[in-house]
């Protein structure tokens, strides 16, 4: 195989039955015979079949995958052995249940080769013809499609992103990662409930555009998402918001004392006073269904802000 110009990255947990079809997808994309590229599939500690799953697309496409294993269970330590791993200087993530278009990657990832972008984000849409229920949007102003299905669409143009892509598609420039650092382990998908399920692959994006870093948005880079009819229930959502909610404040970091006093606790009565009490009054006082239940997710929201707002505080007061 030529030199290996993009790794694509994808990390899976027990996912042995879906897989296939993700990587037949991606086995079939289009490049350019000289540009270089493997599949780099990271299992992060799984119990089933999903060695042998690798194995037979290893033997069907010699050269395209490599496997690697991750015994520590938690996304972002399988998104960072890959990206150790990783033979390519471009990364590309996408998730281990979607299915690409066959020129997904190329799009994805021609706008990273002179310096000018970091990394791009793509178009993600839905696998599947979906009705939401009546309490239900699935895009603005709360983007509870984001929730469901990762869905990410900011129309048919590119332009620059002046928000984070989601990690189910997107590249960055490797060079990126040695620069800024990989992504953090307190956050994102894992079997520990004290990690917040939300933000390992946006908490990076936000951090390369604080530091001036360019991103693009590549509508034609394009993945669809499945949307998992069991999680289409107010009390998997509501719970997502709340764990929202304490990425948020886990991404901002620990502040400094006031007199002696952890500067959290003095933002807890504000946060509960103000924030909650008016997000509740207004979840309450709504009628309208989705914007009800919006209003509901927002005041789940600052719970969660609050909840992790105190555990910070415990642990600088300890």
């Amino acid at each position: 195989m030529d030199t290996i110009k993009v790794t694509v990255i994808l990390c899976t947990y027990n996912r042995g039955g879906s897989l296939p079809k993700t990587l037949e997808s991606i086995a079939g994309l289009k490049l350019p015979e000289s540009d270089g590229w493997e599949v780099l599939v990271v299992d992060n500690n799984s119990t089933d079949a999903t060695l042998e799953v690798v194995e037979d697309f290893q033997q069907r496409y010699p050269g395209r995958f490599r496997y690697v294993f991750e015994p520590h269970p938690g996304k972002s330590f399988a998104l960072n052995t890959g990206i150790r791993k990783a033979k390519g200087d471009v990364l590309a993530f996408v998730d281990d249940d979607v299915t690409v278009k066959p020129t997904w990657l190329q799009n994805l990832t021609a706008s990273l080769s002179d310096g000018a972008w970091a990394g791009t984000g793509g178009r993600t849409l839905l696998a599947q013809p979906f009705t939401p229920p009546s309490w239900l949007t699935l895009g603005p102003p709360d983007n509870h499609g984001g929730v469901l299905a990762a869905l990410f669409d900011l129309g048919p143009e590119p332009c620059e992103l002046g928000q984070a892509p989601y990690g189910t598609n997107m590249a960055f420039r490797k060079e990126m990662f040695e620069k800024y650092g990989l992504f953090r382990t307190d956050l994102g998908p894992s079997p520990d409930r004290e990690i917040p399920r939300p933000n390992e692959d946006t908490e990076f994006g936000r951090r390369l555009m604080a530091a001036g870093e360019r991103l693009r948005y590549e509508p034609s880079a394009v993945v669809y998402h499945p949307l998992l009819e069991d999680r289409v229930n107010k009390e998997y959502i509501q719970a997502w918001w709340y764990d929202y909610g304490r990425a948020q404040i886990r991404e901002k970091g620990r502040k400094s004392h006031v007199w002696g006093i952890p500067r959290h606790y003095l933002s807890i009565p504000k946060m509960i006073g103000t924030c909650l009490s008016v997000r509740a009054l207004q979840w309450v006082w709504t009628l309208n269904p989705q914007r009800r239940f919006s209003r509901k997710c927002r005041a789940w929201r600052v719970a969660g802000e609050i909840a992790e707002t105190y555990r910070l505080a415990r642990e600088l007061k300890e």
